[in-house]
């Protein structure tokens, strides 16, 4: 990380108001350039140079007559001399890295505790007022590459501007000898590197880019500082470890990784970044480092730009040990979804890429996709004759537009007709199943309670409201919802299955006796007269009468299905999933909800893990579950938007994404062979 420090004469009393703006400027730069990227303070503080508002210049001026007056003679006269640019350079560590190491490893570390140590000797001996005049003379007589040693402190390099330098720890300072006015070290960076004071909030710069800092008293990675939630100590997880049960377990990230080409489409979206946090090259070992530094067993990424998943993410990944499959989103978009999962834990049984994009419907004729799969769980040798479950991974990104919520609804129920066609047992009931994914809704939306309550009375309904994304109730018309939501043409019910396989054909042909058929002679439909039928008196013109002794059809057929027969336009979907989310989007001990991601600056959750669990009762319309063969066993917290913004929102320069991921640890139970 490289800070930069300008140094300035104190000047007589007609340039000290001017001196101690520069100098306050240079306190606050040189805090911040302790957590953001040289480049981006660079441009900020460059446009805000010099607008201290009048308190702070009396509080300024107070300080310096208190503490460096008595060190300036008042009838001395300074002559005018060349301003000096001084840069210091160290080997911190990296922000990503602060943010995935424990804070008391980061306060023990003997490499920052000796660097921090060194820069601020180097500070102080540049405060020295006795030897200000004498450094200045020198550095300015001294040629280029010659080494100046001032007062005990590690060699200085004098360098050329422009020139390239190695840089030696925490000792290698670049000097740039400029011709302007006369200028040495400011009166704030003799002050104690602990006493600092608050940054005040940034001034409103025309033509500049928005910058937010944040709070100089609490570093960046502690501000993003995520923990780790371990949820082993649940009862129904405690129970099998009472009975000594020994549990698969494995670790499941999803993660919007925010591709390039969107970035560069939708700049306006991405305003209080500076660009080079944006550019590719500087997310890309960001990205990479967090899901290494997570290690996840399966990785369900969404926004995946195409050439950089072939030229870049899937070779990396294939070294990381992982089986990689993509599916890029149809028609000429350029990203799209992958799924990833350890070679070494995992078989792949089927895989099952879906295209939402159906021709000629306009229910579905955007094109997002996704991704189904069917994993066999790999046990370590030494087990025995002991079997673990397969399970299902479904990942999908889900159309964003708000005011589309018909579409997002039929995009979600092929999917889950995709799953419960892959995690259907030959039994007909379900393996576990984990989707994952960005879904463009809120929690608690139509949506989200479709997925987790497993049913939704649409008909009638704001196809805005669908998702809960934005409130268009004030506008004149809005879509609304009408039953059925899809054509019997797309192959799937209202229970989100395909209808090839809930009507399985039977081997035979199937035959029916003639009282069986006439038993249908005085139903309802029978008996309804078509209106396209031509009329012919005494024939077409007539309702037969059931006779009394007639069974009624009701009375005939039984519907097998111990669930409540729903008509077709009943305006309800269905699905038997049972699925429920790792996150509660709340943070109790922040009394703020959870949020997944950030648009202009606005927090909101939209990425999700659900998972199946056994539902154990319904409570005011919502279904509650207990962990049934999956178990949850921890969980990567999600930060609040107050957090988040005093982070200058997402991304930023340690968070390469506008999304944050997710990441969750499950348990499956190994049995014996016998069991199983």
């Amino acid at each position: 990380m490289i800070g930069t420090v300008l140094c300035y004469v104190l000047l007589p009393a007609a340039r000290l108001l001017q001196a101690l703006r520069d100098a306050f400027f240079t306190y606050r730069k040189n805090v911040l350039l302790a957590k953001s990227p040289s480049t981006q303070i660079e441009g900020v503080f460059a446009a805000t140079r010099g607008r201290l508002v009048p308190e702070e210049q009396e509080a300024l001026l107070q300080r310096w007559l208190e503490e460096g007056a008595d060190n300036l003679p008042a009838s001395e006269s300074v002559p005018t001399v060349r301003k000096v640019s001084v840069t210091l350079t160290s080997d911190w560590l990296e922000g990503s890295e602060l943010l995935m190491t424990s804070l008391s490893d980061l306060n023990t570390s003997p490499e920052v505790t000796q660097c921090a140590d060194q820069q601020h000797l180097e500070l102080n001996a540049l405060a020295s007022s006795e030897l200000q005049d004498h450094a200045v003379a020198e550095l300015a007589r001294l040629p280029s590459e010659e080494t100046v040693t001032v007062a005990g402190s590690a060699p200085w390099a004098a360098m050329v501007p422009q020139t390239d330098h190695q840089t030696a720890g925490c000792a290698g300072i670049n000097v740039e000898v400029l011709n302007d006015d006369p200028a040495v070290l400011a009166w704030s960076l003799a002050c104690d590197a602990e006493a600092v004071p608050p940054v005040l909030p940034a001034q409103p710069i025309q033509d500049a880019v928005p910058f937010y800092p944040v709070s100089t008293e609490v570093p960046y990675h502690e501000i993003l500082w995520r923990d780790w939630e371990d949820l082993s100590v649940q009862p129904c997880v405690l129970e099998q470890v009472s009975k000594n049960t020994p549990l698969f377990e494995f670790r499941v990230m999803s993660y919007n990784i925010l591709a390039q080409d969107l970035v560069e489409q939708g700049l306006d979206l991405y305003v209080h970044c500076h660009p080079d946090i944006l550019n590719w090259n500087y997310r890309l070992p960001n990205l990479l480092q967090e899901i290494q530094h997570w290690d996840p067993d399966v990785l369900c990424l969404q926004e995946v730009q195409e050439n950089h998943y072939w030229e870049q993410l899937e070779p990396t990944f294939k070294e990381m040990g992982f089986a990689c499959f993509y599916k890029r989103r149809t028609g000429t978009k350029t990203d799209g979804c992958a799924v990833c999962y350890k070679r070494s834990r995992f078989q792949l049984i089927s895989l099952s890429p879906i295209e939402y994009f159906r021709p000629g419907l306009d229910i579905l004729n955007r094109d997002n996709v996704g991704l189904v799969l069917l994993l066999q769980p790999v046990l370590p040798e030494g087990l025995g004759l002991k079997a673990v479950s397969p399970f299902c991974v479904a990942n999908t990104h889900v159309l964003f537009n708000p005011r589309r919520g018909d579409i997002k609804l039929a995009q979600v129920a092929l999917l889950l007709a995709e799953i419960d066609k892959i995690a259907r047992t030959t039994e007909g009931s379900y393996y576990p199943v984990i989707l994952c994914g960005d879904l463009n809704s809120v929690p608690d939306s139509p949506l989200y309670k479709f997925i987790r309550n497993g049913e939704l009375s649409y008909h009638g309904m704001p196809a805005w409201k669908v998702s809960g994304q934005e409130d268009f109730s004030q506008q004149l018309y809005s879509r609304k919802l009408l039953a059925p939501l899809w054509p019997s043409s797309l192959g799937v019910t209202d229970k989100c299955q395909y209808v090839t396989l809930c009507q399985p054909k039977k081997p035979g042909r199937r035959e029916y006796s003639r009282d069986f058929l006439l038993q249908f002679r005085f139903c309802d439909a029978a008996c309804e007269r078509p209106p396209q039928l031509v009329l012919l008196e005494g024939v077409t013109d007539a309702k037969p009468d059931r006779p009394a002794h007639w069974p009624k059809p009701t009375a005939m057929v039984k519907d097998p299905d111990p669930q409540p027969f729903i008509p077709r336009c009943s305006g309800v979907i269905q699905h038997g999933l049972n699925l429920t989310s790792v996150y509660s989007h709340f943070l109790p001990q922040r009394g703020r909800p959870e949020v997944t991601t950030m648009p202009m600056g606005l927090g909101a959750t939209v990425d999700y893990i659900f998972y199946s669990a056994e539902p154990v009762e319904n409570k005011a319309g919502r279904r509650l579950y207990k962990d049934g063969a999956l178990k949850l066993l921890g969980r990567l917290s999600l930060l609040s938007e107050d957090v988040l913004l005093m982070a200058n929102g997402l991304p930023n320069s340690f968070c390469s994404s506008d999304h944050l991921c997710l990441l969750a640890s499950f348990g499956l139970e190994i049995s014996s062979l016998r069991e199983s």
